[in-house]
């Protein structure tokens, strides 16, 4: 793969997949977020307003639901940590490239494009171990918090 090949079809891919990523992580986050303080906000007024509102009751219910529902799934797909993640992966990516463009240090010997592949491959593979380590993490805590499944040994 030369040079030209390795920055276009895989470092800026790179890039622009964490920076994608990270901006749907985001936007699930704030959403949910918002979800969560506006059924929240709710709740206290409806319940001032009692009688004077049929169903208050059942909306109030409904209100809670979703408020479970909504951090739930925001701890469940951890939409925040995904999103500082992929952002922090994404940045990291363009610093190393603007280093490598602009032959700044690290990148001012003769070997520099091999260092780049190597600090690349790296931040992704770093990156890749992560996220395989969370899932791991959340199989673990999963089953053991079912009574049914004993605790996964520790390695």
């Amino acid at each position: 793969m030369t040079e030209d090949e390795y920055l276009s079809e895989r470092l800026e891919d790179q890039i622009r997949w964490y920076s994608k990523k990270s901006q749907a992580n985001q936007k699930y986050y704030k959403r949910l977020r918002l979800v969560e303080i506006v059924c929240a906000s709710l709740i206290p007024f409806l319940a001032g307003i009692g009688n004077d509102l049929p169903y208050s009751k059942w909306i109030i219910g409904n209100l809670g639901v979703i408020i479970a529902i909504s951090a739930g799934a925001s701890s469940l797909y951890k939409f925040q940590e995904n999103w500082t993640q992929y952002r922090t992966t994404a940045e990291a990516l363009k610093q190393e490239k603007y280093l490598y463009l602009t032959e700044a240090s690290p990148y001012h010997e003769d070997n520099k494009f091999l260092q780049l592949v190597e600090r690349v491959e790296s931040l992704i593979s770093s990156e890749n171990t992560q996220w395989a380590l969370y899932t791991k993490q959340d199989k673990q805590s999963a089953l053991n918090n079912n009574p049914k499944n004993p605790p996964l040994p520790e390695k």
